[in-house]
Order: C-alpha cells, then structure tokens, then sequence
C-alpha cells in the first residue's frame, strides 16, 4: 500500500529537496491532503455511477439478484479490489464493485417506492445519508480526533450484524430486521468517522482503499436508514 513506484500511493512525492527537521512535516500535510483530495473526488465518481446503476435497474425492473448473489458478488469484487489497489486495474475494480452495488439497490428502491410515501422515504434516507456523512466528516476534518480505537469493535459489529441480517431474513423475523438496519445505522457512522480519521492522520494512504471504505459506509447507512424510515409503510 505504500511502495514508492505505485501510482495509486500516497508516498510518492519527492524528497530529495527536503531536509528531515524542517519538511517532514509539510510533506505529512501534503500526502493527507493529496488522500484526501483523491478519495473525495473518487468516491463522488462512484456514487454517481452507483446512483445511475441503480435508477437504470429501477427503470428496467430488473430482478433482485438474490442473497447468495448478492454475497459472492460483494465479497468477491471487494477482494480483488484489495489484491488490484496497487495496480491500473485498481479503478476499474472500484467501479465494477460499486455498479454491482448500485444494481443491488435497485430492486430494494423498487421495493421502497412501492410502499406508502415511498418517495418521501427514500429523499429523507437519502437527505439524512448526506447529513450525516458531512457532519462526521467535517467533525473529525476540523478536530482531526483519532477514532482508530473504534477498529476493533466495528469489525467484530459488522460481522454480528451481518450473521444478525442473514438469520433476519431466514427466518422472516422482521423486529430482528429493523433492529439489524439501526445497528448497521450507528456501525456505518462509526466507520465513517473511523475511515476519516485514518486518513486524515496518516494511517491510510490509498485513495482506492480508502474510497471503497468510505463508499461502502455510506451504501450501508443508505439501506439501513431506508429500511429504518419504511418500516413503518412496510405490511411485512
């Protein structure tokens, strides 16, 4: 993630004008900046291109993919994301991953826009996503706070959540699907500042990880409060 000759690294600036008391840290502040500045302009790309995917999908009425589907798709395009963030096919991998999602969320818009005041659903999850990626972003922009100690218990929240999810589903248990969606709601925001944070400190700087990170919070938080705001038009 961070070898010098990789185009999609961070630690690529030159260094031989610099002189180790006086520019290590300037040169720190341009590598955040530069992360920062392409995860950003990354990540809008792919949300964009997951909204069209995703309209596209609502257009044509396609078919849910199905969960099995839905998780050798996922896991499967994030995995080679992670083995391609060094190489030119990295974006390409971004973008395929990010469509997959954006089709998947078609039938769930289908689905949402169905039901009583589908349309005001789906606006105010959609509102609420982009006030709550702001302010968590801007919070840790502007106090630059170190959310790094969240790592652990995110993972370990994300894997309960998801076995949580999948067991909700199987067994048609929808009081366990709402808690579920508010859980993912809170984790998703917690990755979110996480992320960040690990950007903003140093701690990553790959733009394509990071993009990926930050995008898949915001998918989640989406669906989540989705779910959340539908629930109660919802005859399920």
């Amino acid at each position: 993630m961070n070898h010098a000759h990789s185009p999609l690294s961070a630690e690529q600036q030159p260094d031989s004008y610099s002189s180790p008391a006086s520019s290590s840290g300037v040169a720190h502040s341009a590598d955040v900046k530069r992360v920062l500045r392409n995860t950003y302009a990354l990540l809008a790309m792919t949300l964009l291109f997951s909204a069209g995917v995703a309209v596209a999908t609502l257009t044509l009425q396609l078919p849910a993919p199905g969960l099995i589907v839905t998780l050798v798709g996922y896991f499967g395009l994030l995995y080679a994301v992670h083995k391609l963030q060094n190489s030119g096919w990295a974006l390409p991998a971004v973008f395929a991953l990010t469509g997959f999602m954006g089709y998947t969320l078609g039938p769930l818009l289908t689905h949402s826009l169905a039901l009583p005041g589908g349309a005001q659903t789906v606006t105010l999850a959609l509102g609420a996503t982009g006030a709550t990626f702001l302010a968590l972003s801007s919070y840790v922009l502007l106090t630059r706070r170190d959310f790094s100690f969240m790592g652990g218990f995110l993972f370990v929240g994300m894997v309960i959540a998801l076995i949580a999810g999948i067991a909700a589903m199987f067994f048609q248990m929808p009081a366990l699907g709402l808690a579920v969606s508010a859980m993912v709601a809170l984790l998703s925001a917690g990755l979110i500042l996480f992320e960040t944070s690990r950007i903003v400190n140093g701690g990553e700087t790959n733009y394509v990880m990071a993009t990926v990170s930050l995008y898949v919070s915001v998918f989640n938080l989406f669906t989540s409060l989705l779910s959340l705001f539908g629930f109660g038009g919802s005859n399920d």
